[in-house]
């Protein structure tokens, strides 16, 4: 009787397990998916704070001197608007990749559900306040620029935690395929503020920040009652004695399905370990080094498509800010398929660095084309931030020490941050010589993105030809 009892009792805390797994894909994507909407709307007021003003009707009762500019937000209203767009770029993204540093530290040392849910409120307060200046009537550069500055130190909250939270809750089983879908939330989120942005960027571009600040608001809260972070916490709430956490712990080979995605993995509850990775002992980590300097070039090229893309297509093809905004979106429409593709070869070749360096390598002549270079560059920018960061932060030479995975993430993407902020701001000083020559420096970011993860390619295709043994973990 106790034999079947324990048995019964074994089934309901693994089917349980699977519906919390579940739910932390769901939750994390829709958190990580509103940090993103609340990070586009930028790009699609852009075109609205400087625009052709004799494409607008003037309305009669304005006593206007200046009829090139009386459309204008001032300051953005004079000839080095694009200058003045690139501090504002780079206000968010330097103190995001300086944050992102520290980021993973504090991740590591703070429960991750009160950790996302303060970035989430504090990040839903300063994308408001960038939009209230519409209904204040501010006018000042050095108040615009402050608010990026502290929602780009807030939002590094976001993305160490939420691939701590699906690596803390995921083997490696079919890791790439299952991050490669969940990490569409990048893309989903800038699509999204594309649209709501969209709709009121003619007629009150305020709202374009004030509503993405409302429902990352709202996440955050979603957030602080219903993440749980982690496997060892999701036992310690769902046990009432000391039974079951043994159970699960010496039953490691049951097959199971979830959602369909998994079919046989084993259920790998681990003990929780509490000390923190130093910086250093994570930058030895091999591998790491290679991936975060390819992701600098990955995310330059990702972001200066994510900043300028809007702004070019009004310039260029002479589109209204909202229908510009809504053909931006194909750049994200490929990064879903992107990310999605990268994962599935990834897990089937083993190989994460080949299939990294072959899709931006497709892409740099490709760069002109928005859907297939939102795939190719997408891609890998996907599937180094997910699969490959849980990877390293999980790898053998951690001996089980999960809570590294949040401090390497951040070195990862820390480093990529630094290209995210490059990106736009090459692309402002460059634009005003001629666009061909912003593509021809995307092209070369992808190029020496490739050669930066030669080694590992290299140390792949060796593996392959069975030059190497396969590294376990």
């Amino acid at each position: 009787l106790f034999h079947s009892l324990s048995i019964i009792q074994f089934y309901f805390m693994l089917s349980l397990f699977c519906r919390y797994r579940s739910s932390i894909l769901f939750l994390t994507f829709i958190f990580y998916t509103s940090y993103h909407l609340s990070r586009k709307p930028i790009s699609i007021v852009k075109s609205e704070l400087h625009r052709n003003c004799s494409t607008v009707i003037r309305p009669a009762d304005l006593n206007i001197t200046n009829n090139d500019t009386w459309c204008d937000w001032a300051p953005f209203d004079q000839n080095n608007y694009q200058t003045l767009f690139g501090i504002l770029d780079n206000s968010f993204l330097v103190a995001y990749a300086i944050g992102m540093f520290f980021s993973g530290m504090f991740g590591e040392r703070l429960p991750l559900r009160y950790y996302l849910s303060a970035g989430m409120l504090l990040s839903g307060l300063f994308t408001a306040l960038f939009g209230l200046g519409f209904y204040w009537n501010i006018h000042s550069l050095g108040y615009y620029a402050f608010i990026q500055v502290m929602n780009g130190l807030v939002q590094t909250t976001g993305w160490p935690a939420v691939v701590a939270c699906v690596g803390n809750w995921f083997g490696k089983g079919k890791r790439g395929f299952i991050m490669g879908v969940w990490n569409s939330h990048t893309s989903v989120g800038n699509i999204l503020g594309s649209l709501i942005a969209g709709v009121f960027v003619s007629s009150a571009w305020g709202m374009s920040f004030i509503v993405p600040g409302l429902i990352i608001t709202f996440t955050g809260i979603l957030c602080f009652f219903f993440l749980v972070e982690s496997q060892f916490l999701f036992i310690r709430e769902t046990t009432c004695n000391g039974e079951t956490e043994p159970l699960m712990q010496n039953s490691p080979h049951v097959d199971r399905t979830i959602n369909g995605a998994i079919s046989t993995e084993p259920v790998e509850i681990v003990a929780e370990h509490t000390e923190a990775i130093s910086f250093c002992r994570a930058l030895r980590i091999p591998g790491v080094v290679e991936f975060s300097l390819c992701l600098l070039f990955a995310k330059l090229v990702s972001y200066t498509f994510l900043y300028w893309l809007p702004l070019y297509i009004s310039n260029v093809a002479h589109f209204e800010a909202k229908e510009a905004g809504d053909m931006s979106t194909l750049f994200d429409v490929g990064g879903i398929v992107g990310g999605i593709v990268a994962g599935l070869v990834s897990d089937y070749t083993g190989g994460r660095a080949t299939t990294c360096c072959v899709m931006l390598l497709v892409a740099a002549p490709m760069v002109s084309m928005l859907l297939l270079c939102g795939g190719l560059v997408n891609g890998p920018y996907a599937l180094i931030t997910t699969a490959v960061s849980a990877d390293l932060g999980t790898h053998e030479s951690l001996r089980g020490n999960s809570r590294a995975l949040s401090t390497v993430t951040a070195i990862i993407d820390g480093t990529g941050s630094v290209g995210a902020a490059l990106g736009p701001l090459l692309a402002g000083l460059i634009s005003p010589t001629g666009w061909n020559n912003v593509f021809y420096m995307l092209i070369s970011a992808d190029v020496l993105a490739c050669l930066l993860l030669s080694r590992l390619v290299y140390k792949e295709v060796q593996r392959w030809c069975g030059c190497v043994p396969q590294a376990r973990g």
